[in-house]
């Protein structure tokens, strides 16, 4: 019974009731603020800064290795067709999980293994992984994932086929541009970062062609990478149209079952006096 009550306000979906909104307002809130911690951490802030920035973390991660002990003991609610050990395997390595381990596990290494503070200051940054935790409280970002899982075979495709256009690309500014700038182009896939910029038309200028044959070439791949790259913009708006008219259809068939029960049950009663007449 505990265990069920505990499940419907931590669980993923959004059906939970008061107190599972209060539970995701509460992680989102402390997401957002650790967020901006990390974003303090590159300046030169004052001792008291620094002190209170701790202070939040250690709150910050026992809210969170609570949470993730939670959901570990919750698992066979969420798959309960599944036996025990089978269920706690499959959150464990499920993503939200690893994100949710990731989230709080620089903060305990330093008591595992020995690190150098250093190297302890870089891993601290792994705290912006908690950003991922937002996935499941809010329902922007699951569309968003549920939109890229959909089109996930299309965008790999596509992207697919860009990647072998940018080696293509590369090797053909090499053939062109090697003898004029060998320090530049030193291979077949020294261009490959010239391509990149090329292609998502960014063009840094950090690498350029400076022959004939290489600006005709470097002006018809431009052309190509601005129709090529809009390629997967295209199927992401697809995709988000798609579920925009999806949810609203749900919402329609929604509330007709919901229009049709309440009929259904004014129709049991008197309009008059308010008996039931079945």
């Amino acid at each position: 019974m505990i265990k069920e009550k505990i499940y419907n306000i931590i669980r993923d979906d959004h059906e939970n009731q008061t107190s599972g909104k209060i539970f995701d307002s509460t992680i989102i809130s402390l997401i957002i603020i650790n967020i901006i911690l990390v974003a303090l951490d590159t300046f030169k802030v004052p001792p008291l800064v620094v002190t209170l920035s701790y202070y939040i973390e250690i709150i910050t991660v026992i809210v969170f290795s609570i949470e993730y002990i939670l959901r570990l003991w919750t698992a066979t609610k969420k798959y309960p067709d599944k036996k025990p050990a089978v269920a706690l395997i499959k959150h464990i390595f499920s993503f939200m999980a690893l994100v949710d381990l990731l989230a709080i596990l620089p903060f305990y290494i330093p008591f595992l293994i020995p690190i150098d503070l250093r190297v302890l200051r870089t891993i601290r940054v792994v705290r912006l992984l908690r950003l991922f935790k937002m996935n499941r409280y809010t329902n922007a970002l699951v569309s968003i994932s549920e939109v890229f899982k959909k089109k996930a075979s299309q965008l790999l495709s596509a992207m697919f086929v860009v990647f072998l256009l940018m080696i293509v690309s590369s090797i053909l500014m090499y053939n062109a541009e090697n003898e004029a700038q060998p320090e530049v182009f030193t291979n077949a896939f020294s261009g490959l970062w010239w391509a990149v910029a090329t292609f998502t038309t960014v063009g840094y200028g950090d690498i350029y062609p400076i022959t004939v044959i290489g600006k005709i070439l470097s002006t018809l791949i431009a052309m190509l990478g601005i129709a090529l790259v809009a390629v997967p913009t295209g199927i992401i708006s697809a995709g988000f149209i798609e579920q925009i008219d999806s949810n609203k259809e749900i919402k329609a068939i929604a509330n007709e079952i919901k229009d049709t029960n309440t009929n259904i049950e004014q129709k049991c009663f008197c309009p008059y006096c308010g008996k039931n007449i079945i």
